[in-house]
């Protein structure tokens, strides 16, 4: 249980600031509680517009910590690690 009900969403804002096609674009999603992983998500896309703002919101209970993988035409390029703290304090 969560220590605060209005925690429980993550939104993202992706933003493509190049005049340039994103193929084959795949953003993957470890959410782990005390080292053991909890979910893991797969999101793949076609492509991403060129010059575009894009935002995608999860609604689910957060875990403690997560990994984030974005992958263009297969090839990683950028990993994001994340430690959520829920006592008020940073």
């Amino acid at each position: 249980l969560l220590p605060n009900p209005s925690l429980r969403f993550l939104s993202y804002f992706l933003s493509s600031l190049k005049n340039q096609v994103y193929n084959n674009f795949c953003m993957i999603e470890s959410h782990y509680f005390r080292n053991q992983l909890l979910k893991s998500f797969d999101f793949h896309f076609g492509f991403c517009i060129p010059s575009s703002k894009n935002t995608c919101e999860h609604i689910y209970d957060f875990p403690t910590q997560s990994d984030s993988f974005y992958f263009v035409d297969d090839r990683l390029v950028m990993h994001n690690k994340a430690d959520y703290s829920y006592s008020g304090t940073p």
